[in-house]
Protein backbone atom coordinates (compact mmCIF):
# COMPACT_ATOMS: atom_id res chain seq x y z
CA UNK A 1 0.00 0.00 0.00
CA UNK A 2 1.33 3.51 -1.04
CA UNK A 3 1.01 6.70 1.15
CA UNK A 4 -2.07 8.88 -0.53
CA UNK A 5 -1.15 12.49 0.68
CA UNK A 6 -4.38 13.38 -0.75
CA UNK A 7 -6.44 10.70 1.07
CA UNK A 8 -4.98 12.17 4.26
CA UNK A 9 -5.19 15.90 3.85
CA UNK A 10 -8.95 14.75 3.58
CA UNK A 11 -9.18 12.52 6.74
CA UNK A 12 -7.76 14.93 9.00
CA UNK A 13 -10.30 16.90 10.08
CA UNK A 14 -12.16 13.50 10.76
CA UNK A 15 -9.66 12.61 13.03
CA UNK A 16 -9.25 15.93 14.83
CA UNK A 17 -12.70 15.37 15.69
CA UNK A 18 -11.54 12.14 17.25
CA UNK A 19 -8.78 13.87 19.04
CA UNK A 20 -11.04 16.31 21.02
CA UNK A 21 -13.39 13.50 22.05
CA UNK A 22 -10.31 11.60 23.67
CA UNK A 23 -9.21 15.10 25.56
CA UNK A 24 -12.26 15.34 26.79
CA UNK A 25 -12.81 12.00 27.74
CA UNK A 26 -8.99 12.72 29.74
CA UNK A 27 -9.80 15.84 30.94
CA UNK A 28 -13.45 14.48 32.37
CA UNK A 29 -11.70 11.33 33.55
CA UNK A 30 -8.71 12.41 35.29
CA UNK A 31 -11.33 14.79 37.20
CA UNK A 32 -12.97 11.97 38.07
CA UNK A 33 -10.05 10.30 39.20
CA UNK A 34 -8.42 13.17 41.50
CA UNK A 35 -11.16 13.49 43.15
CA UNK A 36 -12.32 10.36 43.96
CA UNK A 37 -8.67 9.38 44.45
CA UNK A 38 -8.11 12.08 47.07
CA UNK A 39 -11.42 10.50 49.04
CA UNK A 40 -10.43 7.23 49.16
CA UNK A 41 -7.03 7.93 50.08
CA UNK A 42 -7.86 9.88 52.98
CA UNK A 43 -10.60 7.65 54.31
CA UNK A 44 -8.12 4.40 53.94
CA UNK A 45 -5.20 6.70 56.09
CA UNK A 46 -7.90 7.96 58.95
CA UNK A 47 -8.80 4.26 59.03
CA UNK A 48 -12.36 4.72 59.48
CA UNK A 49 -14.50 1.41 60.34
CA UNK A 50 -15.18 -0.87 57.99
CA UNK A 51 -15.22 1.82 54.71
CA UNK A 52 -12.09 1.90 54.83
CA UNK A 53 -11.91 -2.02 54.28
CA UNK A 54 -14.04 -1.70 51.66
CA UNK A 55 -12.30 1.47 49.77
CA UNK A 56 -9.30 -0.81 50.40
CA UNK A 57 -10.56 -3.80 48.52
CA UNK A 58 -11.86 -1.23 45.62
CA UNK A 59 -8.38 -0.46 45.12
CA UNK A 60 -7.18 -3.91 45.06
CA UNK A 61 -10.06 -5.23 42.59
CA UNK A 62 -9.56 -1.77 40.46
CA UNK A 63 -5.75 -2.70 40.08
CA UNK A 64 -5.75 -6.31 39.99
CA UNK A 65 -8.49 -5.91 36.41
CA UNK A 66 -7.89 -4.91 33.21
CA UNK A 67 -9.53 -1.46 32.19
CA UNK A 68 -10.73 -3.23 29.10
CA UNK A 69 -12.55 -6.34 31.14
CA UNK A 70 -13.97 -3.02 33.43
CA UNK A 71 -15.09 -1.09 30.61
CA UNK A 72 -16.99 -4.26 28.79
CA UNK A 73 -18.68 -5.02 32.18
CA UNK A 74 -20.34 -0.99 32.67
CA UNK A 75 -21.10 -1.84 28.98
CA UNK A 76 -22.46 -5.17 28.43
CA UNK A 77 -23.37 -6.13 31.95
CA UNK A 78 -24.76 -3.19 34.05
CA UNK A 79 -27.51 -2.60 31.53
CA UNK A 80 -29.02 -6.14 32.09
CA UNK A 81 -29.86 -4.82 35.78
CA UNK A 82 -31.27 -1.57 34.77
CA UNK A 83 -27.60 1.07 34.92
CA UNK A 84 -27.61 2.10 31.34
CA UNK A 85 -25.62 5.01 29.69
CA UNK A 86 -24.55 6.63 26.78
CA UNK A 87 -20.87 4.71 25.63
CA UNK A 88 -19.12 8.12 26.31
CA UNK A 89 -20.39 8.47 30.01
CA UNK A 90 -19.94 5.02 30.42
CA UNK A 91 -16.15 5.08 29.46
CA UNK A 92 -15.65 8.45 31.03
CA UNK A 93 -16.84 6.82 34.01
CA UNK A 94 -14.55 4.00 33.93
CA UNK A 95 -11.51 5.11 33.27
CA UNK A 96 -11.77 7.74 35.91
CA UNK A 97 -12.57 5.13 38.50
CA UNK A 98 -9.78 2.89 37.12
CA UNK A 99 -7.13 5.58 37.81
CA UNK A 100 -8.88 6.63 40.78
CA UNK A 101 -7.67 3.75 42.31
CA UNK A 102 -4.15 4.20 40.99
CA UNK A 103 -3.92 8.20 42.13
CA UNK A 104 -5.36 7.24 45.19
CA UNK A 105 -2.14 5.11 45.90
CA UNK A 106 -0.19 8.16 45.23
CA UNK A 107 -2.01 10.46 47.01
CA UNK A 108 -1.49 8.01 50.22
CA UNK A 109 2.10 8.06 49.11
CA UNK A 110 2.00 12.14 49.66
CA UNK A 111 0.46 11.83 52.79
CA UNK A 112 2.85 9.62 54.43
CA UNK A 113 5.85 11.83 53.32
CA UNK A 114 3.96 14.72 55.74
CA UNK A 115 6.93 15.34 58.09
CA UNK A 116 5.67 13.33 61.85
CA UNK A 117 6.21 16.80 63.39
CA UNK A 118 3.47 18.78 60.97
CA UNK A 119 1.11 15.82 62.62
CA UNK A 120 2.13 16.93 65.93
CA UNK A 121 2.09 20.22 65.25
CA UNK A 122 -1.99 19.81 64.22
CA UNK A 123 -2.49 18.35 67.57
CA UNK A 124 -0.42 21.01 69.67
CA UNK A 125 -2.44 23.41 68.20
CA UNK A 126 -5.29 21.78 68.93
CA UNK A 127 -6.81 21.73 65.26
CA UNK A 128 -9.65 20.13 63.87
CA UNK A 129 -9.78 17.25 61.20
CA UNK A 130 -10.82 19.60 58.85
CA UNK A 131 -8.17 22.20 59.09
CA UNK A 132 -5.78 19.48 59.32
CA UNK A 133 -6.16 18.54 56.45
CA UNK A 134 -7.24 21.19 54.90
CA UNK A 135 -4.28 23.40 55.86
CA UNK A 136 -1.72 21.21 57.04
CA UNK A 137 -1.27 17.80 55.03
CA UNK A 138 -2.83 17.85 52.11
CA UNK A 139 -0.95 20.78 50.61
CA UNK A 140 2.19 19.29 51.53
CA UNK A 141 0.92 15.73 50.16
CA UNK A 142 -0.30 17.23 46.74
CA UNK A 143 2.65 19.26 45.98
CA UNK A 144 4.72 16.30 46.13
CA UNK A 145 2.57 14.19 44.31
CA UNK A 146 1.73 16.50 41.16
CA UNK A 147 4.62 15.12 38.86
CA UNK A 148 3.00 11.65 39.21
CA UNK A 149 -0.33 12.46 38.48
CA UNK A 150 0.55 14.49 35.80
CA UNK A 151 2.16 11.18 34.41
CA UNK A 152 -1.63 9.36 34.69
CA UNK A 153 -2.61 12.02 32.83
CA UNK A 154 -0.33 11.48 30.07
CA UNK A 155 -1.16 7.33 30.20
CA UNK A 156 -4.63 8.07 30.88
CA UNK A 157 -4.84 10.00 27.38
CA UNK A 158 -3.31 6.95 25.91
CA UNK A 159 -5.29 4.68 27.27
CA UNK A 160 -8.62 6.30 26.46
CA UNK A 161 -8.47 4.17 23.16
CA UNK A 162 -9.05 1.26 24.81
CA UNK A 163 -12.59 2.64 25.16
CA UNK A 164 -12.94 2.07 21.27
CA UNK A 165 -13.94 -1.23 22.39
CA UNK A 166 -17.55 -0.09 23.57
CA UNK A 167 -18.42 1.94 20.91
CA UNK A 168 -16.98 5.11 21.85
CA UNK A 169 -15.58 7.09 18.62
CA UNK A 170 -12.39 8.85 20.21
CA UNK A 171 -9.28 9.20 18.12
CA UNK A 172 -8.77 5.08 17.29
CA UNK A 173 -12.28 5.09 16.87
CA UNK A 174 -12.43 7.14 13.95
CA UNK A 175 -9.43 6.08 12.77
CA UNK A 176 -11.05 2.49 12.48
CA UNK A 177 -14.25 3.63 11.13
CA UNK A 178 -12.10 5.79 8.10
CA UNK A 179 -10.17 2.05 7.51
CA UNK A 180 -13.28 0.22 7.52
CA UNK A 181 -15.21 2.20 4.82
CA UNK A 182 -12.16 2.94 2.84
CA UNK A 183 -10.36 -0.11 3.39
CA UNK A 184 -7.26 1.91 3.89
CA UNK A 185 -5.67 1.96 7.07
CA UNK A 186 -2.37 3.09 6.63
CA UNK A 187 -3.32 6.68 5.89
CA UNK A 188 -5.62 7.00 9.06
CA UNK A 189 -3.50 4.82 11.55
CA UNK A 190 -0.42 6.78 10.74
CA UNK A 191 -2.21 10.02 11.50
CA UNK A 192 -3.79 9.02 14.92
CA UNK A 193 -0.38 7.68 16.22
CA UNK A 194 1.01 10.89 15.23
CA UNK A 195 -1.89 12.78 16.67
CA UNK A 196 -0.80 10.85 19.95
CA UNK A 197 2.50 12.03 20.01
CA UNK A 198 1.39 15.34 19.46
CA UNK A 199 0.09 15.85 22.61
CA UNK A 200 1.43 13.19 25.11
CA UNK A 201 5.33 14.19 23.77
CA UNK A 202 4.86 17.85 24.49
CA UNK A 203 2.88 16.82 27.80
CA UNK A 204 5.15 14.44 28.98
CA UNK A 205 7.86 17.40 28.69
CA UNK A 206 6.07 19.84 30.38
CA UNK A 207 5.46 17.12 33.43
CA UNK A 208 9.19 16.72 34.00
CA UNK A 209 9.40 20.40 33.77
CA UNK A 210 7.06 20.59 36.39
CA UNK A 211 8.79 18.35 38.63
CA UNK A 212 12.17 19.53 38.26
CA UNK A 213 10.49 23.36 39.45
CA UNK A 214 8.46 21.39 42.12
CA UNK A 215 11.25 19.61 43.29
CA UNK A 216 12.84 21.01 47.35
CA UNK A 217 15.01 19.20 49.86
CA UNK A 218 13.95 17.47 52.68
Amino acid sequence: MIWDWSFAAQIVPFLLQGLWVTVQITLIGMAIALVVGLFVAVVRYSEVPVISKLFTFYVLFVRGTPLLVQAYFAFFVLPSVGVQFSPMITGIVVIGLNYSAYTAEVYRAGIQSVAAGQWEACTALSLSTWQRWRFVVLPQAIRDVIPALGNYLVQMFKDSAILHAITVFELLGHATAIGSSSYRYLEPMTIAALLFLAVSLPAARLIKRLELRLAHPR
